[in-house]
């Protein structure tokens, strides 16, 4: 990386977790993603979920067809699929993923945690004991959305009580596992990476980086800022960005962009999701250079996640410049619109075109 008082020159960095959807919504998201990042881990909860290799390969050929469509050039933006983790999903399935060389990982959503989730699992080791033995032995990573959805847990407690009660008990049934615990949001989260036995690592979203709970209730209730896991207190957001500005490997970039209708977010039960990708990157260099760590965001966002993953580093660059940026208030969404996170907000950075 090198960067001065108005240029920062980053290696090409990765998304290592995306919401693309599918059909319209797909074609109306995806250059956003192409235009900063070379790959990108693309989530399987679409509907009816990703659970087949069969089914990853058409909807990578759906992404394909999409970034021609948007007028991406051809081999700049490679998506890498994913699995959707089911109670029913056996080790051959597994195996077949892998020698695919098109999926890279397998989701776990417990049952009812996010939006399409409804088919997640609902006994991880009691239910899912083959496919993890299979991921275990095909070094293919786990990727976790770490909340409990009991309905008498505070949804605010949902991570830490995930950790002891799922994630103890896998890292001890399967200790050579990766594992990665997606989108961390509390104190508790980024402690238990950081200190974990055995091939272990974290993402870290914009929004958890640069905002607490409280965003939500700026002059009322702001929708666009609803996200699961929820924003928390300030004191996990600080232990957020100590995490991903720390140096250490196991912390990497990770959006969760989650584009959603503006209907369907300004809604009596609104859904969950931040839409990110237009100025991923932009967000990460104000959350990275109000820390005092701009010098920390390459490793953040270009080596850390294709290290864990076992994937070489882009050899392409990424250049922000220091510019005022305004966030749009609303951008297409097929037949109607979506809001970006803070819009109407200005950034003081731009991704050089």
């Amino acid at each position: 990386m090198t960067s001065d008082t108005s240029r920062l020159v980053l290696t090409r960095p990765d998304d290592w977790h995306l919401h693309l959807r599918d059909g319209a919504a797909l074609q109306a998201v995806v250059a956003d993603s192409a235009r900063q990042f070379a790959r990108a881990i693309v989530m399987p909860n679409l509907k009816p979920p990703v659970t087949a290799t069969q089914d990853a390969l058409a909807y990578r050929g759906r992404i394909l067809e999409a970034l021609a469509h948007a007028g991406v050039p051809e081999g700049t933006f490679e998506p890498l699929m994913t699995l959707y983790l089911t109670d029913n999903t056996s080790g051959d399935e597994i195996r077949k993923a892998r020698a695919s060389g098109a999926v890279h990982a397998v989701k776990l959503y417990p049952a009812g945690a996010t939006t399409n989730s409804d088919a997640g699992v609902t006994d991880l080791l009691g239910r899912c004991k083959g496919a993890l033995e299979a991921l275990q032995r095909e070094g293919m990573p786990l990727l976790v959305h770490g909340e409990v959805t009991d309905a008498d847990v505070d949804v605010f407690d949902r991570e830490a009580r995930f950790i002891d009660r799922v994630m103890l008990p896998l890292r001890k049934a399967f200790p050579e596992l990766k594992v990665v615990f997606e989108h961390i949001t509390t104190k508790d989260g980024a402690h238990y990476v950081r200190d974990a036995d055995g091939p272990v690592a974290a993402t870290i979203t914009p929004q958890h980086l640069l905002y607490n709970r409280n965003a939500l209730f700026v002059g009322g209730i702001r929708p666009h800022w609803y996200c699961l896991p929820v924003l928390k207190r300030e004191e996990h957001r600080q232990a957020l960005v100590e995490a991903a500005t720390s140096g250490s490997p196991r912390f990497f970039l990770g959006t969760d962009s989650a584009p959603h209708a503006r209907g369907l977010k300004e809604h009596a039960c609104g859904c969950a999701g931040c839409y990110t990708a237009l100025h991923a990157m932009e967000l990460y260099a104000t959350a990275f250079e109000r820390a005092g760590k701009l010098d920390r965001l390459d490793d953040f966002a270009s080596r850390f996640g294709p290290q864990f993953y076992g994937l070489p580093r882009n050899t392409g660059t990424l250049v922000l410049e220091r510019c005022a940026t305004e966030i749009p208030t609303e951008l297409p969404f097929g037949d109607t619109t979506l809001v970006p996170l803070a819009a109407g907000e200005t950034l003081d950075w731009r991704v050089q075109a």
